[in-house]
Formats: C-alpha cells, sequence, structure tokens
C-alpha cells in the first residue's frame, strides 16, 4: 500500500462527505486496495433494533467503474462491509461484473484491513444527509414521513411524481423504477425532474436531505 496514493484518496473522500461525489470518491479509494467493477453503498433500519419492524433501506448508492449496464450486475462477484450503530445498519458491497472472477482471500483481508477507515467514513456522509434521522423504531413509514413533508410545504405533486420520488427515497434505481412502474427510464427521470422543480431540489441527494428535513 503506497502512503502517498492513499492519503490523498482518503482526503478526497472526507471532503465529500455528504456530497453527491461522495459514493465516486469512495469507490476510487477502495480501487486503490482492489480491482472491482461498482461499489454499493446502503443504509438499512436495524431489525435486531426493533423485533417489530423489518428492514428499510434508507439510501441506497451504486457506482459503475465504466458507467453501466446495472443487469450486468445481477449474480456478481462480490465482498461485503456491514455495521451497526444507533439502531441502523450501514452497507459497503464491492463488486465485479463477471461472477467467475471472484475475490481471493488476499483480496478479501485487504478490504477487511480498511474496512474500520471505510464504515466510520460511510457513517458520516449518511449522517450529514440526513441531520434529522427518525427514531429507528419509529412506526412512521417513507410513505407517512413523505406525505406529511408535502403537508409542511404545501407543494403538490402528481401521483406519478409522487411514485417516483417515493421509489428513489426507498433505494430504486431509475431503471428499477421504470420496471417497476411500467414506464420508460426517461419517463422516469422527467417525473424526477418536475417534482425536483416542484421541490426545489437538484436530485436524490437534496430529496433525501428534504425529506428528513425539519419543519
Amino acid at each position: 500500500m503506497n502512503s502517498h496514493l492513499l492519503f490523498p484518496q482518503i482526503g478526497k473522500v472526507i471532503a465529500s462527505t455528504g456530497s453527491r461525489q461522495f459514493p465516486q470518491r469512495l469507490h476510487d479509494l477502495i480501487q486503490t486496495h482492489l480491482t472491482i467493477d461498482a461499489t454499493h453503498i446502503r443504509q438499512l433500519r436495524d431489525a435486531s433494533a426493533c423485533a417489530s419492524r423489518q428492514d428499510a433501506t434508507l439510501l441506497s448508492e451504486m457506482v459503475f467503474s465504466t458507467g453501466g449496464p446495472e443487469d450486468a450486475f445481477d449474480a456478481p462477484a462480490r465482498l461485503h462491509l456491514a455495521s451497526r450503530k444507533d439502531g441502523y445498519r450501514y452497507e459497503i458491497t464491492v463488486l465485479r461484473a463477471d461472477p467467475r472472477v471472484g475475490f481471493s482471500a488476499t483480496e478479501r483481508s485487504r478490504l477487511e484491513d480498511i474496512s474500520p477507515l471505510l464504515m466510520p467514513m460511510l457513517e458520516k456522509h449518511i449522517n450529514a444527509l440526513q441531520p434529522a434521522t427518525l427514531d429507528p423504531c419509529e412506526p412512521e413509514s417513507l410513505e407517512q414521513r413523505f406525505l406529511e413533508r408535502l403537508g409542511q410545504t404545501g407543494i403538490t405533486l402528481s401521483e406519478r411524481e409522487m411514485q417516483v420520488c417515493k421509489g428513489l427515497l426507498a433505494g430504486r434505481t431509475a431503471p428499477q423504477q421504470a420496471e417497476h412502474l411500467s414506464l420508460k427510464v426517461n419517463t422516469v427521470e422527467s417525473y424526477l425532474r418536475r417534482a425536483a422543480i416542484k421541490l426545489g431540489i437538484s436530485g436524490r441527494h437534496s430529496l433525501m436531505r428534504w425529506m428528513y428535513a425539519e419543519g
């Protein structure tokens, strides 16, 4: 491991905390240790912290080395890191598009060696996106929170605009939303743009911040 290469990458990740550049910067940092095609980060409610609730995805982002396509990653070779804190589960998964090219024990060890660095950065990033994180045992659903925020702001969205926004908040990508709603991807993106204009936001991260903002 070359420290003169590692430290600048760490600095870029830290500097991007709470921004849309963070997933890409984290992906680039991991690539200094492993050859990977994609990185997936998630935050979920931890079912072990509240037995009455199932896991609910609060954030899901995937970054590709080559920019596509997502269906190439249905069953890839993968390595997985996870941590738990304050009733939430944080996950980092690295993937290779070709399932025949698995990760070796040495590569697994490399990722585990830097996990004490990666997981706290992921936690800080998500906390920056969600400064008013809900209690993990709070019975309020994503849909209830979304409708509550719309009511607070007095903004009216069409049914499709709401469906697209709620899907993104639940962790679906635009292609997954298109399949789920039986729409074209560019149609989903059009609904998102319309909703973003009405809400005064710029994308998924802004939508997450808007969702969990106070008042």
